[in-house]
């Protein structure tokens, strides 16, 4: 048997990224990964026909290209390339116009009418600031290095998305657009501390970017796990880790797993007390995902839309809560706000010459069995009529069939359980990334930060687990 000082179950981002700074910390350390690739949530594969690569969970990556932990690796030396499209983001209304997130915050605010300057004066300050802010955000809760300016962005973010928008902005569209930013949060857009999530991502989108993968999500798992075996770290896929029985010796392991899986592989190991808090763990909604092969762009009333990789699809103000509200209520929204990837206007290794890819889900209870396939197609359609005659081939991806392709993915939530006010910061208990086995550790989605492509939560839990488990 092979001694380690540390084992990894899961080579997702944070999973890769857990052991990139244990290996980089001089520790030797293994990955273990169920599926055949590594890669998690950045996945990408030949979902339709031949020649088109898709990405099967995340499309978008302000957080990877905004991580402090990623910012800190030679990740483009292994091939990755952000590709930043000309707009963030492009959000489309049934007038034939479209409101854009441009890079440069005047710019944006200069398309908002009557709240050009309430929103330069909003986010102005945030993007100023923001290498300061993104230490003391995207971390674990602990007293801020910049405790008077993360303070003042606290004030605003916990508040409701609903309640933020109708107070600081007079238009609908601005209003909306701040709401399907807030949608990410897979909450009701009424609902404390929403606002935090419209507030991060359009400040990401000005500060930041919002780029795409070169290649696809796939070449930031790839550029990880190479980096890692630059640092002499090992990885073992298509190797499921069931038992922790079935693990080599080691000083500490770190388990970029949820909590249900978390329950799975250690059997009765852990205390009782501790499972119960476990097993009370609440996940939000699932996604229902779709991509598509198509003959041609997508054929948008907005030609605004042509120029960001991501385009928010849910109308008016009024509308995007609805939608939101009903899922949240475990019903199915008529008209469901999408997020839709187009990476192939600014990638075009990603299908064969003049034809394209393209990506989306819209949110619907956890584990729902029903078919949007049709309500989703009828809101792209909505805005960009003749969509459907570009159609070649489509993959359609239930939330049970996302959670077959990645256990973490329980029931279709791909942000590892509910970001509300109560699972945002003390995640997935109080303990955050330890457990009461004084080598074992939780590295997933389900610790601080929560969701998205950033290695941070792998990063805090590799750090907890130098100072405890691995001193020396």
């Amino acid at each position: 048997m092979i001694n380690y000082d540390a084992l990894v179950i899961g080579a997702g981002p944070n999973g890769l990224a857990a052991a990139i700074e244990l290996a980089r910390s001089g520790r030797s350390v293994c990955v273990y990964e169920a599926n055949k690739t590594v890669g998690g949530g950045a996945r990408s594969a030949a979902l339709t026909l031949p020649g088109f690569i898709h990405d099967i969970c995340s499309a978008v990556h302000p957080l990877a290209a905004g991580s402090p932990f990623f910012s800190q690796l030679p990740l483009h030396q292994y091939g990755l390339e952000f590709v930043h499209p000309p707009a963030c983001l492009a959000h489309p209304f049934d007038d034939g116009t479209a409101v854009v997130l441009d890079r440069s915050v005047q710019l944006t605010g200069e398309r908002l009418g009557r709240d050009r300057s309430a929103y330069v004066k909003l986010f102005l300050p945030i993007v100023e600031r923001w290498d300061a802010l993104a230490g003391d955000l995207l971390g674990p809760p602990r007293f801020p290095r910049h405790p008077l300016i993360t303070a003042r962005f606290g004030l605003k973010a916990l508040r409701s998305a609903k309640g933020f928008a109708e107070s600081i902005f007079f238009e609908d569209k601005t209003r909306a657009l701040f709401a399907g930013l807030a949608a990410h949060s897979f909450l009701a857009l009424n609902r404390s501390a929403t606002a935090a999530f419209g507030l991060m991502l359009a400040a990401m989108g000005h500060a930041v970017g919002w780029p795409i993968a070169r290649g696809g999500s796939q070449s930031i798992a790839n550029a990880l796990a190479d980096h890692l075996l630059e640092l002499g770290g090992e990885i073992v896929t298509d190797y499921h880790v069931k038992s922790l029985a079935q693990l080599p010796p080691a000083r500490a392991i770190l388990c970029d797993l949820t909590p249900r899986q978390v329950l799975r592989v250690t059997e009765d190991s852990l205390p009782s007390g501790f499972r119960r808090k476990l097993e009370r763990y609440r996940y939000g909604p699932g996604a229902f995902k779709m991509d598509w092969a198509l003959s041609s762009p997508v054929p948008w009333t907005a030609e605004e839309c042509s120029q960001a990789a991501t385009v928010h699809l849910g109308g008016s103000f009024e509308e995007i809560l609805l939608s939101e509200q009903q899922v949240a209520q475990g019903k199915h929204a008529e008209k469901p706000f999408i997020i839709l990837a187009q990476p192939t206007l600014f990638d075009r290794s990603r299908a064969p010459h003049g034809q394209h890819t393209l990506w989306a889900y819209c949110h619907v209870p956890n584990a729902s069995t029903m078919d949007v396939t049709d309500r989703i197609e009828s809101q792209i359609e909505r805005f960009a009529p003749g969509f459907r005659d570009c159609i070649l081939a489509r993959s359609v991806m239930s939330p049970i069939h996302l959670e077959n392709h990645n256990a973490n993915l329980v029931g279709g939530d791909i942000n590892g359980g509910s970001q509300d006010l109560s699972q945002m910061f003390w995640r997935p208990t109080f303990r955050l990334y330890s457990t009461p086995h004084e080598n074992l550790y939780i590295c997933s989605s389900s610790t601080p930060p929560g969701g998205g492509v950033h290695g941070l939560c792998g990063y805090h839990a590799a750090r907890v687990a130098l100072r405890k488990s691995l001193k020396n």
